[in-house]
């Protein structure tokens, strides 16, 4: 599971492909409130893919914002197969 500084870092590229993102879809960098702390719904939700992934949550969700949040939901749902 990626670590909360990986995400970090990765938020902090800003490197996103614009055709690595659909039509329907914006980059959580982008977004206007993806530096607002993580929803309960995110938080809840990553205990459970964690959980199906066979690993701990991380103990710092919530120092992420929703879209760290956001990226690590993403990278856990290719994990264990409910990725797009």
């Amino acid at each position: 599971m990626p670590r909360f500084e990986d995400v970090r870092a990765m938020t902090d590229q800003n490197s996103a492909n614009p055709a690595d993102v659909g039509a329907a879809e914006k980059d959580p960098d982008n977004w206007t409130t993806g530096d607002e702390p993580i929803t309960g719904p995110q938080r809840s939700y990553l205990e459970t893919l964690s959980r199906q992934a066979g690993e701990e949550a991380p103990e710092d969700l919530e120092r992420l914002t929703k879209a760290q949040a956001t990226k690590l939901i993403d990278a856990l749902q290719e994990r264990v197969g409910r990725g797009t």
